[in-house]
């Protein structure tokens, strides 16, 4: 092609409005080797950021079941804890989860999961020692179920997660779910489970019982025993048990266990007739109760980084709830996810997740309002909705659901996750596993090799190279963000870069390249702490908390700069940089860089 020509191609490429500027390649052993940058108008401000200084006592939890990934050390993990980098006035300038700066020193880039992962917390994890291990043992974020626990647990349990990202440079962000307004029961005079076995008659009541009886559970809902009649069948939990009603005495239901299992308090309980949902009176409950308003009101008071709303329904109760933190909330900055687990959910899917910053697909309870053939089906469908509308989403319920009671997980578990990951979900989540099971560290161990070798074989046999993205927005500047990204990604893609780089205030541009999931990790800088804690639960983010200025070189070599020292990162790496925080003369830029 001629070189007129080829200059008309490269002019075209750049939007109508937007000066573009291209730098040929450097002379050999240059630092840049290659950019492009959009420039435009804007303003920075500058902020001071704090790195702890903290150490780590326990060692990380492996795999004793499948032994994927090497091992990070104890004093790897607490050299990095203590380590302050400082800039010329001597202030600590970046903050990193001290884990992930571990295996990244021990194990290389290409050694990092991509894939989030999310524990329950519950009795069997929440001294602050068991926290330590979760942390350890590569969670990113904590789940604090409003179903169960007192005011003052949950109030405990997430200074407990506070101080261990404060003294010991961990980055745990924490997810606060609400109950929902969806029929439960009670508890077992605080037993953690009970077992109900094949051939057992229980009783299912609504009186307000003090001390409650053996094989005797209260039921929420008042409307129970009108609604409920002899031969429907009661499922617990989506189904882990099954009862039938044969007899109805005012407001008792006597019913006989038909499918054994473990029953936990506060569990979700549905009523089936002649094989369809039972749902009257239960579907004209508000999906956010009066209860859950007070906890929403006490996850704002704690400044939790995320809120799940169970059974959301419309897209105009997300809506609602946002508008309420917004007017609450420092900045708004409590991420919504919707908690896709009923029919109703599935009627507006679409429209749910757009108004949302994320959803939760939760298998146990949506098995139990679809027939259970069509869940896979219909994951896959969320998983793959929410990527191409830019919103993480999390796979839950019943992952490793034997771990409860045994060390080693089915094969059919693994498999199961090893296809949420191929899928590419961002996050997978424990529940019981972790929050009452006899081996919540081995099962977060399980989920974190599993996602490791599946991540790796997917990108030794490129199985998503031919992943096309339906465009997101049709204004031009987030379509310039969009394309740019698009592009980093494929460029990193080709050329086999260690890492890509991005700096951003609100992590929109981070969460853009998170979407294309590239096979290089993203190193996303913000100078937020509750952007960078969102940014957890994003695939393929490692999120740093870091001082701006308004040049992006300055940035770039104060980067560099701190990467090195800390030993993350070495002279003759090669990244792609990306990045919308403005100045007078920047708005964004794509460049190729190689560490000096």
């Amino acid at each position: 092609m001629a070189q007129g020509a080829m200059m008309r191609v490269q002019q075209a490429c750049v939007p109508a409005g937007v000066h573009g500027e291209l730098a040929g390649m450097a002379s050999t052993g240059a630092t840049r080797v290659a950019s492009v940058s959009f420039r435009g108008k804007g303003a920075v401000s500058l902020s001071t950021l704090k790195c702890r200084s903290a150490r780590v006592r326990r060692v990380a939890a492996t795999s004793a079941v499948l032994g994927l990934e090497k091992e990070v050390s104890e004093e790897a993990v607490a050299s990095n804890a203590a380590a302050k980098v400082e800039d010329v006035q001597g202030v600590p300038a970046m903050e990193v989860d001290a884990v992930t700066e571990a295996e990244l020193k021990e194990n290389g880039f290409r050694s990092t999961r991509r894939t989030k992962l999310i524990c329950t917390i519950g009795p069997a994890t929440c001294a602050p020692e068991q926290l330590e291990a979760l942390a350890m043992g590569g969670m990113n974020v904590a789940r604090i179920n409003m179903c169960h626990g007192t005011r003052e647990w949950h109030t405990q349990v997430i200074r407990s997660i506070r101080n261990l990202n404060s003294e010991k440079g961990y980055s745990v962000a924490i997810m606060m779910d609400t109950e929902g307004s969806e029929i439960h029961m009670g508890d077992f005079n605080g037993a953690p489970s009970v077992k109900a076995e094949d051939g057992e008659e229980w009783n299912f009541t609504v009186r307000k019982l003090e001390t409650v009886p053996e094989r005797t559970t209260v039921v929420n809902y008042d409307g129970f025993t009108e609604d409920v009649r002899v031969g429907d069948e009661l499922l617990v939990d989506g189904g882990m048990v099954r009862f039938e009603v044969i007899e109805k005495i005012g407001p008792d239901v006597k019913c006989i266990c038909t499918d054994p299992g473990l029953l936990l308090p506060r569990a979700n309980l549905t009523f089936w007739r002649e094989g369809r949902l039972v749902r009257e009176r239960n579907a004209m409950l508000p999906t956010i109760s009066s209860k859950d308003w007070i906890d929403i009101d006490f996850g704002i008071a704690e400044g939790v980084d995320f809120i799940a709303i169970s059974f959301v329904r419309t897209a105009e109760v997300v809506k609602h709830l946002k508008s309420y933190i917004r007017a609450r909330a420092p900045n708004g900055s409590i991420g919504v996810f919707a908690k896709i687990e009923s029919s109703d959910s599935l009627k507006n899917l679409e429209e749910i997740i757009r108004v949302s910053d994320g959803a939760m697909v939760a298998r146990g309870d949506l098995g139990a309002q679809i027939p259970l053939e069509q869940v896979p089906s219909v994951q896959q469908g969320i998983v793959n909705l929410c990527r191409e509308l830019n919103k993480p989403v999390i796979v839950a319920s019943q992952l490793l659901e034997s771990m409860i009671e045994y060390p080693t997980p089915t094969r059919a578990e693994v498999a199961d996750v090893s296809e949420a990951v191929r899928q590419r979900a961002d996050a997978l989540m424990l529940s019981g596993e972790s929050a009452m099971g006899l081996f919540p560290e081995k099962a977060l161990s399980v989920l974190r090799t599993v996602s490791l070798r599946m991540e790796s074989w997917c990108r030794e046999n490129k199985q998503h190279a031919s992943d096309r993205l339906p465009e997101l927005s049709s204004v031009l500047q987030d379509r310039i963000s969009e394309n740019i990204c698009n592009a980093a990604s494929q460029m990193a893609n080709k050329l086999g870069v260690d890492a890509i780089f991005v700096y951003t205030r609100r992590g929109y541009m981070a969460s853009l390249l998170s979407r294309s999931r590239p096979d290089c990790p993203i190193f996303a800088f913000t100078d937020t702490k509750s952007v960078r804690q969102r940014l957890n639960l994003q695939w393929g983010l490692i999120p740093f908390r870091l001082d701006f200025s308004g040049d992006m070189e300055s940035n770039l070599r104060r980067t560099f700069a701190l990467l090195k020292a800390r030993g993350m990162m070495k002279s003759g790496d090669l990244i792609v940089a990306v990045s919308d925080i403005s100045s007078a003369d920047l708005l964004q830029s794509i460049q190729v860089r190689r560490i000096p």
